[in-house]
């Protein structure tokens, strides 16, 4: 079993950066890829970024890319994401999620564990 926690949500201003982080539990964290989603109001949730199992590859949504960075350490069964120049479009619940394989995809699919979320909202 892997239970996820995510934090560091918050409301900030257009521009600005929060750093997500979520905490996992479980002895195999460091087998698997995991990936960042968000979901809004009325919408699918949405893939953002993922890492591999030793955090040597990484991939993103083009929306986010050179914006948000997603690291992980695997000694802190912790992974993170670093938002940077927010805009207000980001807004959503992110999520984030263990793969079932060591090297994740961007399918939702494919993660089988998910934390509760966390509000992340980019005022104009």
């Amino acid at each position: 079993q892997v239970q996820l926690v995510e934090s560091g949500g918050g409301l900030v201003q257009a521009g600005g950066s929060l750093r997500l982080s979520c905490a996992a539990s479980g002895r195999t964290f460091s087998n698997y890829a995991m990936g960042w989603f968000r979901q809004a109001p009325g919408k699918e949730r949405e893939f953002r970024a993922a890492i591999s199992w030793n955090g040597d590859s990484t991939y993103y949504a083009d929306s986010v890319k050179g914006r948000f960075t997603i690291s992980r350490d695997n000694a802190k069964n912790t992974v993170y994401l670093q938002m940077n120049s927010l805009k207000p479009e980001d807004t959503a619940v992110y999520y984030c999620a263990t793969a079932t394989s060591a090297y994740g995809t961007r399918r939702s699919s494919q993660y089988n564990y998910w934390g509760q979320g966390t509000q992340v909202t980019v005022s104009s």
